[in-house]
């Protein structure tokens, strides 16, 4: 369980992170309020699973979904440039994704 709420906790920082995009620095009204909402949710969910997983390895998971995940929503909805460095860097953070969680205990 406490993956899967580390899972959905990644997934909230990116909608989090898209919404304090469109809030324009928190001067349009709804995007300022989907921002608060999921950053709450996603601290709490964040919390939930460092009940059981180290913290090193909970922080390192969630805020790498929510890296690679700001990545791909700012290329593929707000036209942000892709080139092979990114794409490199993108991999790589997932690379250690990856081995932190085939490591983890938990």
């Amino acid at each position: 369980m406490a993956w899967v709420s580390l899972f959905i906790a990644g997934l909230l920082e990116i909608v989090w992170a898209f919404a304090m995009k469109q809030s324009q620095g928190f001067t349009r009204l709804a995007p300022s309020l989907i921002t608060l909402g999921a950053m709450v949710a996603s601290f709490g969910l964040l919390s939930l699973a460092m009940r059981s997983l180290p913290l090193g390895t909970a922080y390192m998971i969630w805020t790498g979904i929510g890296a690679l995940g700001a990545f791909a929503v700012g290329v593929a909805f707000l036209g942000e440039a892709i080139s092979p460095a990114r794409l490199v860097a993108a991999g790589l953070i997932l690379c250690g994704l990856v081995l932190m969680k085939l490591s983890a205990q938990g």
